[in-house]
């Protein structure tokens, strides 16, 4: 019977301070947002802006100098703010119906006061749209990058250079070359020769022309077709080779090359013809092979290294205690 007794005083002692169904430290405290504002608990809107306005020009600071009209105008605004959101209102109500409750009381003030007010898919459709841009962005800075890289290349520029002046694609008439300055002259020079460049070289990889294809919204859009596009072609290899066990074409072997090779699709699609068949040639796309193949390279890379002055200077340099090691040499 103690026991019990005990038990439930430390429940009571533990439950918030809770007086006539006010919560201290929710809502207006122990004062009710209806006697702040001074209206029933049946007022609508338009009689809360009212008593509000009315309520706010007797304690605003600017109007009352007396002590505490600071603290009062600010409760008229917390007990308005909270009136006037029909969720909130009737969360208040439920409180002043249920004081008991005050724990779900607690939950559901905090819930509300911390939930962000923006909508979540709003949210994330704005980031994946600043992402699509600047992914977008990029690309087009990376290939402008190689598309001047190209035109100041001498191969690439008196290719282009060429093509310019056997198509005459500068010449004009010498009336409007004389009204044109030296330096419209050189502007459309250049645009002219970045159209031939553009035209001429196929840029493949990471400096590749940007495609709407290659942003993060398309491909999210595209997403259920890709994946079932894959899906059918990986259900097509298991049945081909793993069941049938068919040979590879060359469509196969070009996979599982740059694959063991751990290379990037854009990255062999940008090799050329020759570096390609150089790759088939050793049959790479045969695991062993493979591995047979980064070994050899491996031990050519240390052999390289070895008898490279360099990197025997940093041995040496290494053994004699490397970045760590103490010296008393004068410098």
């Amino acid at each position: 019977m103690h026991l019990k007794l005990l038990c439930f005083l430390v429940y009571y002692l533990s439950l918030p301070h809770v007086t006539h169904g006010f919560v201290e430290g929710l809502y207006c405290g122990k004062e009710s947002c209806y006697d702040v504002l001074g209206v029933s608990r049946d007022a609508v809107k338009s009689e809360l802006s009212k008593a509000y306005r009315k309520q706010a020009r007797k304690y605003h600071p600017d109007v009352n100098k007396t002590e505490g009209a600071d603290v009062m105008f600010r409760s008229v605004a917390t007990a308005y703010e909270i009136l006037r959101d029909e969720d909130q209102r009737r969360d208040y109500d439920y409180m002043l119906d249920n004081p008991d409750e005050a724990y779900y009381h607690y939950y559901q003030y905090y819930k509300r006061r911390l939930t962000p007010k923006v909508d979540v898919r709003i949210v994330i459709a704005c980031t994946i749209t600043i992402i699509s841009i600047l992914q977008y962005l990029h690309k087009l800075h990376s290939y402008d990058e190689a598309i001047k890289y190209a035109m100041q290349n001498p191969k690439f520029r008196n290719q282009a250079m060429q093509i310019i002046h056997q198509e005459g694609l500068l010449e004009n008439n010498k009336k409007s070359k004389n009204k044109r300055s030296k330096e419209e002259r050189k502007r459309e020079e250049e645009r002219v020769l970045r159209e031939i460049v553009e035209d001429s070289i196929d840029i493949k990889g990471g400096y590749s022309k940007p495609r709407i294809e290659d942003i993060l919204w398309v491909q999210l859009i595209c997403l259920p077709y890709y994946s079932t596009l894959y899906l059918k072609w990986y259900l097509r290899w298991i049945w081909k080779f793993w069941i049938l066990k068919e040979e590879y074409g060359d469509e196969e072997k070009s996979y599982l090359t740059y694959k063991n090779l751990k290379l990037s699709a854009n990255y062999w699609d940008a090799l050329d013809d020759y570096s390609k068949e150089t790759y088939l040639e050793k049959e790479l796309w045969d695991q062993m092979k493979c591995r047979k193949y980064k070994s050899e390279l491996e031990e050519e890379y240390r052999v390289k290294m070895a008898e490279s002055g360099r990197h025997k200077m940093w041995r040496r340099y290494m053994r004699k205690g490397g970045p760590g090691q103490m010296t008393f040499a004068e410098d």
